[in-house]
């Protein structure tokens, strides 16, 4: 890793992509540390500790507690991304326009931009009415009526607007996926002030070095588990037939052979999403209504908040759900095995046709059943892991770490190709200057 990098640097034009991509992210962590105007974003920190306002509050590198002008960062657009994704498979005029090539993409872009600022909308509605409500969020001097709350919202859109076009502009002329960099950024910024934060439990002895080795430990076994689990696949063999010439190429030889990759984990974190998504409803309902049935919120308080056995069993349960219904409808054997019978293709052994989608069917189920199994030991781990230690200043979640890991290797997969097409035209060049001299 650290060589390709250092040869990309060696590159003018991809140091000029690097440099170009770290100052973007630059922007937008400078962006992250402006207030919302109106909001008292000492006392807000207070309420983004953990269910799905802890995982906005990660994922945006803490954005949320501060509630700066980045506070829902890149949320409504990989949201928008995802509805507009599941929606291409069922409704027939997305369909169309995603094999339409370039233009169809770049009109199902434009889509999810639209319905990435409709949604953000909706959230920063959602999130400055839940601050106006409480005096205690909203600044000095701030009166929490429609002026404030229209502020607040005309911010949020504001920001979301630039965060897009930041990772899109990262996508187009820098390195990696502008949004997935984005994402990480986030992440890690908050990392040096939780490992601080971890120093003074050491210096207060509050903890031991011993569990702080452990800890370590386990965060390094886990990245190690990610990489192993993230670059894990079933290849399946196909073979295309190849034609030998003849009219209209109908004569057939030998076949091509060739695989079609099946990921383990498939979903990647979107059903972790969704389980905590679907576990802050009932949180939400019992703060509004703590006062007419203060039974039923103390029940839910105590029983399902994070890291208790039952928040466990459900967001375990809503993770297998969320992992088969998502990898449903992005992998369809169906269709696959329509196309491969389109192309000429086919797994030896197996029919074309229905044969063919039973068989692939069967392969992504198996694969579905152990990503499911991979992510619930991701999510859950960390929960215990800080329960035995003790240490809860350090922000060790599996869904970050998925998240590192994974824009890592995709950018370093990036950087390599890149890499490999600039040797591989600096080869070429090399021999028609040879073989002009020779002539």
């Amino acid at each position: 890793m650290l060589r390709a990098f250092r040869d990309a640097f060696r590159i003018p034009d991809l140091r000029r992509k690097i440099v170009f991509t770290l100052l973007l992210l630059a922007v937008y962590r400078l962006g992250s540390a402006i207030p919302t105007p109106g909001v008292n974003t000492a006392a807000l920190s207070q309420a983004t500790s953990g269910g799905l306002f802890g995982l906005i509050s990660l994922i945006s590198g803490g954005n949320l507690s501060q509630f700066s002008i980045f506070a829902l960062g890149v949320l409504p657009y990989i949201t928008a991304s995802i509805v507009i994704q599941l929606l291409t498979t069922t409704v027939p005029a997305l369909e169309k326009l995603s094999k339409e090539g370039e233009e169809g993409r770049k009109k199902i872009n434009q889509y999810t931009r639209y319905a990435a600022i409709a949604l953000g909308a909706a959230q920063a509605i959602f999130f400055s009415l839940y601050i106006t409500s409480n005096p205690q969020y909203v600044a000095v001097g701030w009166d929490p009526g429609f002026f404030t709350v229209l502020v607040m919202v005309l911010t949020q859109v504001a920001g979301i607007a630039l965060t897009m076009w930041i990772g899109e502009r990262i996508t187009e002329v820098g390195v990696g996926n502008g949004i997935s960099l984005i994402i990480t950024s986030g992440i890690i910024a908050a990392y040096p002030r939780e490992i601080a934060a971890t120093g003074q439990l050491l210096q207060t002895e509050q903890t031991s070095i011993l569990r702080i080795l452990i800890f370590i430990g386990v965060i390094l076994i886990t990245i190690a588990g990610i990489v192993y689990v993230y670059q894990a696949e079933r290849r399946v063999p196909v073979t295309y037939a190849r034609a030998r010439g003849g009219a209209a190429g109908q004569a057939r030889g030998a076949g091509q052979a060739t695989w079609l990759p099946i990921k383990v984990n498939q979903a990647g974190v979107i059903p972790v999403i969704f389980a905590s998504a679907m576990l802050i409803i009932p949180n939400v309902i019992a703060s509004a209504t703590a006062a007419r049935a203060p039974g039923v919120n103390a029940w839910i308080s105590t029983n399902l908040v994070f890291g208790t056995p039952l928040y466990i069993i459900l967001e375990a349960a809503l993770i297998f759900g969320f992992t088969y219904l998502y990898n449903s409808v992005q992998f369809d054997p169906k269709r696959i095995a329509e196309q491969l019978r389109e192309a000429g293709g086919f797994i030896p052994g197996v029919r074309p046709g229905t044969a063919t989608a039973e068989f692939l069917g069967s392969i992504s189920g198996r694969l579905s059943l152990w990503g499911a199994v991979f992510l619930v030991v991701l999510t859950v781990f960390p929960q215990i892991v800080q329960r035995g230690t003790g240490i809860t200043t350090f922000q060790f979640s599996g869904t970050g770490l998925l998240i590192i890991v994974g824009v890592a290797l995709e950018t370093l997969k990036q950087l390599e190709a890149q890499l490999t097409v600039r040797r591989y035209d600096g080869f070429i060049s090399k021999g028609r200057i040879r073989g002009r001299l020779n002539n």
